[in-house]
């Protein structure tokens, strides 16, 4: 993470200028809220989302997160403007410890985290919504990768891509610059559900909803073990395993699980 426990210990009381966030019986909610500019990405931008996501990772409250975004487009991607131009604005965070690569970032996250894509999804936005547990769409929304259009190439995208539909199809969305439907985007595994605008919430309520009724630290152990387990040889792999699962056996929620399956009662989760 681009931040330590302490200096995200709480968010600022300020707030923050462009993320607006409520934490709500465990689910954190971090809004975009640059609609005037299509919510693109300028450093000030990158670096509150750094700090959100650097919160959720460290907060035992916290379980899962939500990505939503204000107006009617998720994410533009970049703001190339204020990336080539450079940014004087005073930051509401303190600097973040390197360059934030979302990818990267939103992988260590480490909990569930559920993109509400109530707009079109543009460029680098494919960050946000690919490396998203599950991604709830509305029918109307589309994605595109347009860079090719301007002399420029989605790399980071196509390196999310890769993990999540075949190799052809992935270059096929990064080389013709095509704009996919809600519908399409689901076929090949960018998103996960298609509802109607006036389903949206209800849909991302009831997702929330059936995971809080599981346990919070063995999900937040296999989305860490997942993200560990691309990097091991297969040889490793299995042993790797293993101890995950001896080490996990271990946790107070463990504990619980057992203990309500064998006294047939709903598991009082911790977190811990």
């Amino acid at each position: 993470m681009l931040y330590t426990a302490d200096q995200t210990a709480q968010l600022p009381s300020e707030g923050f200028r462009y993320l607006l966030t409520e934490l709500n019986d465990h689910v954190l909610t971090i809004t975009l809220n640059r609609p005037e500019k299509k919510n693109a990405l300028n450093p000030p931008m990158l670096a509150e989302f750094a700090f959100a996501l650097t919160y959720a990772h460290y907060s035992a409250d916290v379980w899962m997160v939500v990505l939503a975004a204000a107006g009617d487009t998720f994410c533009a991607g970049m703001d190339l403007k204020s990336l080539s131009a450079g940014d004087s604005e005073t930051t509401t965070v303190p600097a973040p410890s390197g360059p934030v690569r979302l990818g990267e970032l939103m992988a260590e996250l480490h909990k569930p985290c559920i993109a509400r894509v109530q707009g079109a999804v543009y460029a680098g936005g494919f960050l946000l919504v690919g490396v998203s547990t599950y991604v709830v769409a509305v029918d109307s929304t589309t994605f595109s990768l347009p860079e090719v259009k301007r002399g420029l190439f989605p790399f980071q995208v196509l390196a999310i891509l890769l993990e999540i539909m075949p190799a052809r199809t992935a270059l096929d969305l990064c080389l013709r610059a095509r704009t996919l439907s809600a519908i399409e985007a689901r076929a090949i595994g960018l998103v996960t559900d298609v509802v109607s605008t006036d389903e949206l919430d209800n849909a991302i309520r009831q997702l929330t909803d059936e995971l809080k009724q599981f346990s919070p630290m063995a999900m937040q152990a296999g989305l860490r073990t997942y993200q560990q387990l691309k990097s091991l040889p297969s040889q490793e792999q299995q042993a790797f395993l293993y101890e995950q699962f001896v080490q996990l056996q271990q946790t107070p929620d463990a504990r619980e699980g057992m203990a309500a399956f064998l006294e047939k009662r709903k598991p009082e989760w911790g977190g811990k």
